[in-house]
């Protein structure tokens, strides 16, 4: 602990904010099609997701290996370089949530560490074979594969239950949604939690606290996973809106079978320790779902701007990752005051400019058509 000075304690402060943004951030990738169903009440449903994603956070550290000694030089890189690549992923996490929109706290999280290590420590100190290899290709891969599956499993439960009375499938199903959305949560716990687990053993390992390629210890697990859980049970109301009622209009048998394979796809990656979009894995499984169903509303439109999000968030954080680790190096300690107040002040920013048209527990089904922006919204738009 003689290791820890003032800087990294300020790092590891980060890597929590930055977990509690991806927990509030990512709430819809487990409870959005199980609030637009009905199958549990909103207040509910995060209080759920929270809880479990604090269990799963303790189940494995595969993907808190693959960050804190995969992707970057653990011995090129240094505490001022982590903090500068969190402050890219939490000012975008900030921005995307502000304008309703499911983009990729995972590839937010490393792109703004690849920048920050990139103009930090050179192109050496970033291992371009496994960002390819344990993130890129897995952000192709896993959401078609979760798309594929939802789409077969919602075609063969209303193949399945054609004949049935349609209320006792709609509560079938909505009772096996508590199940299925449960196991989401406890999923995400298990990959997205250990990010910032890395992310903290990444800055221990680079003050010298840890030896090279050491796992998380114990207080890394349980303080990324409860930061991980408040920002869920807050719930990203926002998103969760776009995602329940944006991508498509979701039934109760829809629902189950895109959680179900939501789930499959993220454990699968966190078992191989494959740092995967859960948002990416989520929204698959959802226009799976949409389109496994006869005659169900797919919303290309909305599709097409959550990927093009997608195709810009990591070299977007990369971007801003890269400016304040060049802020950074040449101003020492001051650049780094310098770069905390200006995130700082930008998140309060959007933080007031979201008070302009909450979205809540109360009012997160209330519009079906959902409108996503890349701007703040305005006084006489509220589907954002």
């Amino acid at each position: 602990m003689d290791h820890i000075t003032f800087l990294v304690a300020v790092v590891i402060v980060t890597a929590l904010a930055f977990d509690f943004t991806n927990g509030f951030h990512d709430t819809a990738n487990a409870m959005a099609t199980s609030i637009a169903t009905g199958a549990l009440k909103p207040r509910t449903a995060v209080l759920v997701s929270g809880v479990l994603n604090i269990v799963g956070a303790f189940l494995s550290t595969e993907v808190a290996k693959t960050i804190s000694g995969g992707i970057v030089d653990d011995t090129l890189v240094t505490p001022a370089m982590i903090f500068a690549g969190l402050v890219g992923a939490i000012l975008w996490n900030l921005l995307t949530w502000l304008a309703g929109l499911p983009s990729s706290s995972s590839h937010a999280l490393f792109g703004g560490l690849v920048g920050a290590v990139w103009v930090g420590a050179g192109s050496d100190g970033v291992h371009f074979d496994k960002v390819v290899e344990k993130v890129l290709i897995p952000a192709v891969v896993s959401p078609v594969v979760a798309g594929v599956a939802a789409l077969i499993a919602t075609y063969l439960a209303y193949r399945l239950t054609e004949r049935a009375r349609k209320e006792s499938v709609t509560k079938g199903f909505r009772i096996g949604q508590i199940a299925s959305a449960s196991l989401v949560s406890l999923a995400h716990g298990t990959n997205d939690a250990q990010k910032t687990m890395g992310v903290i053993t990444l800055t221990l390992i680079s003050a010298g606290a840890l030896g090279h390629e050491a796992g998380p210890p114990l207080w890394v697990i349980g303080s990324a996973g409860l930061a991980i859980g408040l920002g869920t049970y807050l719930g990203g109301w926002r998103i969760i809106r776009t995602m329940g009622k944006g991508l498509t209009e979701i039934q109760s048998p829809q629902g189950f079978a895109a959680e179900t394979a939501s789930t499959t796809v993220i454990l699968t990656s966190a078992h191989l320790g494959f740092a995967l979009s859960t948002t990416q894995v989520a929204s698959g499984s959802i226009l799976g779902a949409g389109l496994g169903r006869r005659l169900a509303e797919v919303r290309w439109g909305v599709a097409g701007r959550m990927v093009a999000a997608w195709l810009i968030t990591l070299p977007a954080a990369a971007l801003v990752g890269g400016l304040a680790a060049s802020v950074v190096k040449h101003g020492g300690n001051a650049g780094t005051a310098v770069i905390a107040l200006v995130a700082v002040a930008l998140a309060t920013v959007i933080v007031l400019a979201s008070r302009r048209n909450p979205v809540h527990a109360n009012n997160v089904n209330d519009h079906h058509e959902v409108t996503i922006r890349t701007t703040a919204p305005t006084d006489v738009d509220t589907a954002a």
